[in-house]
């Protein structure tokens, strides 16, 4: 059954093209309306709280990188030092103060091995620290979406959301384990270097620092053009595995129609632009390094030159003779001086795609979750199943009314019919019964109580729900009829299964209700499916019933085992029955027919026959074949 459900699934501020209908998944031809980059220093704050959930393992971390950093820092030093043990005598000879020497050399030794070791942990810790942060990171992201409206759901691609919650954030672990304590490290050197070469030479040191504002301005302008790509990429890599998800979900229905071609044109163009951006991206990232690299290159031709100069002539301002080993070292801290810049440039493209992963995972973590507002505690067991709708006004977009005005009274224990044309509404009056969607204007009430006031757990508990599409998960059959009632025992698990009359096809099954399910139940039929559906809401024993096409999946004889099965399970239960077969709902108490969203009749089967109108137009459409 069609209904008219909640608009296309989209990402936040998309334009989409004509091509999905409402309550598809398609119009996956988006075209990406917004590209600048939200605020960086918040994103890196967040990530940075959730590294700080494990601070143990932080703390240890910048130990271990601070020593590695240290030793590196220290040892340049160790090799001016043993370089200028080396000297000319009074007879022009070269000569070497081997005690000085080994002392120097044991340290240098000492202090790489220290660094190794410490390069080892860092490492590990690196790693743990990565992993334990994306674990706080992913199971904060399930509990979200779990606690998300459907509304959301509704209005997102389902494909883009598991995106979210695997791709990017594995691109922020990838970033944390590679990238923080390099960012760390790299300040850490920074100062050190820096200070080191004032140690040795201010002139120098000035030298070197020449090309910084260079590479600052290289940089900036090359990150700004990078990050508009990688943030691209990001979003056309959701609408990729979207569409991957609608291909795979609906490919039967792909090649029932012959559709093959379209899916694949679509695939193709969506790729094409993924591959289109991903190339520009990794072509952007790929400068940064070389840039970077000539410019410590030429950094590096201006030390030598100044410090060969610097060796023939007295240092001006201090007088202090400049050594080939103060060259040697000036050389290699200008090197780690700018080794830190050049590698956090190299790493850019992984950083950014990081931080535009863990913005999206932000906006579904800040998204509003579902509101439940219900503090009346409301004893289930003693629930009569009254219903009341009451001017009732409803819309999925703003301006176009599903629902309006409606009022309904269902009396306790009733089996109430819901019939109408698609569109009409039918599906809408459930989803604003179990608080799936809010009403715009009017209430709704349970045993006079309305549900508003009601927790949203305790209302649900009190209604089974039977789908037009089974919903079956990758578990045993018997995990899945007890999954609305863990509690129960296998006798009332296969009560439920022989009232359901779908124990005559699981006791055939070499493993019986140790079957495992593959996804959604594919290895069985649709019929059988929708009978596993119906056993898990009898054995959910429910105040109130819903059938939404309960038995549209099923052939003509199990329809009947079904319908007797039904009557026993509404005994003494309010059921609301949607049913285009109007054959399913002959002896309902009361059938609702809904036209455009309003109520235009209601009464029992023979009495909505006798009025010829609406209801008698849909009965001769299904049955007699007669013209409307």
């Amino acid at each position: 059954m069609a209904e008219q459900r909640p608009p296309e699934r989209q990402e936040v501020k998309i334009e989409l093209r004509p091509g999905g209908g409402p309550g598809g998944r398609g119009g996956m031809n988006a075209r990406i309306n917004r590209e600048k980059p939200k605020n960086l220093g918040k994103t890196i704050s967040r990530l940075l709280r959730y590294s700080g959930r494990s601070s143990w393992i932080l703390l240890f971390l910048i130990l271990a990188t601070v020593i590695v950093t240290v030793s590196d820092v220290l040892s340049p030093m160790f090799q001016q030092l043993a370089i200028d043990e080396f000297y000319f005598d009074v007879a022009g000879k070269l000569a070497v103060d081997m005690k000085a020497l080994t002392l120097v050399l044991v340290v240098m030794f000492g202090a790489y091995i220290i660094r190794a070791a410490s390069q080892l942990i860092q490492a590990r810790v690196a790693a743990k620290l990565a992993q334990n942060t994306v674990y706080h990171i992913r199971r904060d992201l399930f509990n979200k979406i779990s606690k998300l409206p459907i509304s959301y759901t509704d209005r997102h691609r389902h494909g883009d959301i598991m995106s979210r919650l695997t791709n990017d954030a594995e691109n922020v672990s990838t970033a944390m384990s590679q990238s923080l304590t390099a960012l760390f490290s790299g300040v850490l050197t920074l100062i050190g270097a820096l200070c080191m070469m004032l140690h040795y030479s201010w002139i120098v040191t000035l030298v070197a620092i020449v090309t910084i504002p260079i590479t600052i301005l290289v940089s900036s302008t090359l990150a700004k053009i990078m990050r508009k790509y990688f943030i691209r990429r990001q979003k056309l890599l959701g609408q990729l595995n979207g569409q991957i998800e609608e291909m795979v979900t609906g490919y039967k229905t792909v090649m029932a129609y012959g559709k093959e071609p379209d899916a694949i044109e679509k695939f193709g163009d969506i790729s094409d632009n993924f591959r289109s951006c991903s190339i520009s991206a990794r072509v952007w990232g790929s400068i940064m390094g070389p840039v970077m690299n000539f410019i410590g290159n030429l950094q590096y031709v201006l030390i030598a030159a100044v410090g060969g100069y610097l060796i023939l002539n007295t240092d001006p301002l201090t007088g202090a003779a400049f050594t080939i080993g103060s060259v040697q070292a000036m050389l290699q801290y200008s090197k780690k001086f700018s080794h830190p810049i050049n590698m956090i440039a190299n790493q850019y493209s992984t950083i950014l795609t990081a931080l535009a992963g863990a913005e999206r995972i932000f906006d579904i973590l800040d998204s509003k979750p579902e509101i439940d507002e219900g503090k009346e505690k409301v004893d289930i067991a003693a629930l009569r199943g009254d219903i009341e709708f009451k001017d009732i006004d409803f819309s999925y977009v703003e301006g176009e009314k599903v629902l309006k005005g409606l009022n309904l009274s269902v009396k306790a224990g009733q089996k109430v019919a819901i019939v109408g044309a698609t569109g009409s509404g039918k599906t809408t009056i459930v989803n604003l019964l179990t608080r799936f969607y809010e009403p715009d204007s009017g209430s709704i009430t349970v045993d006079g109580v309305d549900i508003t006031t009601i927790p949203k757990a305790d209302l649900r508990r009190a209604i089974a729900i039977v789908l037009q599409d089974t919903v079956l998960f990758s578990d045993t059959i018997e995990k899945n009829i007890k999954y609305g009632r863990e509690d129960s025992t296998d006798e009332d698990m296969k009560r439920a299964a022989h009232t359901s009359h779908a124990d005559f096809f699981i006791d055939r099954l070499p493993e019986g209700y140790a079957t495992e399910l593959a996804e959604s139940g594919s290895n069985l039929s649709q019929g059988q499916r929708q009978l596993l559906s119906i056993s898990r809401a009898v054995l959910a024993d429910p105040r109130i019933l819903i059938l939404d096409e309960a038995t549209s999946s099923v052939d003509t004889r199990t329809e009947m085992h079904i319908q007797k099965a039904m009557i026993a399970l509404m005994k003494n239960r309010t059921s609301l029955v949607i049913a285009h077969r109007l054959s399913t709902i002959r002896d309902a108490d009361m059938i609702v027919v809904l036209n455009h969203g309003r109520i235009v009749e209601t009464g029992s089967h023979e009495e909505l026959l006798a009025l010829g109108g609406e209801y008698h137009k849909l009965y001769s459409n299904q049955f007699a074949g007669i013209a409307t």
